[in-house]
This record gives C-alpha cells, structure tokens and sequence, in this order.
C-alpha cells in the first residue's frame, strides 16, 4: 500500500515471523526492500489486533499518521498479507 510518501510492505520470507508485521519504506528510495526499511510496525499477536513499533526511523508525527492508516485498513492489510504469502498477485493501493 502507498502512504503518501511511504510504502508499507511485507516481505514473502516474512512468513516464518511468530507476528506479522508491516514493513515502512519511504517512497522515492533507489531500491524497495529491506535495506531501506525506515519502520517495522508489529500489526497483531496471537491473531489478535495490536499494533506497536517495533523500530523506527520516523519522526513522532510520521509515526502517529501510519499507526491511524494501519489501525483504519488493519482488515485489508491482513488480507493483502495473506495473498502475498500465498503467492498470490496483488495490486498497489493509494490510501490516505
């Protein structure tokens, strides 16, 4: 999904992971992968919604702005990374 100018992304390889997770790059970076990871947002535990930071780069303001849009499209994003570990293909969704 884009954020503005960030893209929230889940990597297949994530699918070991004991929580899922979304991963924040910010748009307009060279390369879309992990090395360029600003954030990783834990978005549930146990099945259950509970979003925290795991680790950012982001300012408190930037941070505030994800939290809402995952907690908003929390059901979609799930969905999304359940199609994405079954290799599934997905389109790219501008939220704001």
């Amino acid at each position: 999904m884009l954020l503005l100018y960030f893209i929230l992304s889940v990597f297949p390889a994530d699918a070991t992971e004991n929580r899922r997770h979304i991963h924040v790059v910010r748009r307009g970076s060279k390369h879309s992968h992990r090395g360029d990871t600003v954030a990783k947002i834990w978005i549930e535990e146990n099945g259950h919604k509970k979003i925290e930071i795991a680790w950012s780069e982001l300012s408190a303001s930037e941070e505030a702005e994800i939290l809402e849009a995952i907690d908003k499209h929390w059901e979609e994003l799930n969905q999304r990374i359940d199609d994405v570990f079954a290799g599934r293909k997905i389109q790219i969704k501008r939220i704001k």
